[in-house]
């Protein structure tokens, strides 16, 4: 079984993407890498509003896609928003099969945390 640094790592490769993450509730990296203009304990200090905003609007597992000037935050909770996956894409990622993919294996990316 992949590790949460070989998931984040895996992400990253994908084209487009600038950062994964995993983060915990209380907005501290579990795991992650970024390309060198993300600062990803950053980021993940900003998470926790937006885990809270999603679990008031949403019911379970959730997966939510934010849309910014720089392009897309893809965020996707796992174990019961004790931690969330979050990725930073650019302008031109090709979201809808990592999204696919993602929901796809929600489980067993939740089983790594």
């Amino acid at each position: 079984m992949p590790t949460l640094r070989e998931l984040v790592s895996t992400l990253r490769q994908r084209p487009g993407i600038d950062a994964a993450l995993v983060a915990g509730r209380d907005g501290l990296v579990v795991a992650g890498d970024a390309s060198p203009h993300v600062d990803l304990d950053e980021t993940a200090a900003r998470i926790p509003p937006l885990i809270a905003a999603v679990r008031d609007l949403t019911e379970g597992d959730s997966t939510a896609v934010v849309e910014h000037a720089g392009g897309h935050l893809l965020y996707l909770s796992l174990n019961r928003e004790d931690a969330v996956l979050v990725v930073l894409a650019g302008e031109g990622a090709d979201l809808a099969p990592l999204i696919s993919d993602l929901r796809r294996y929600r489980d067993r990316i939740a089983a790594l945390v």
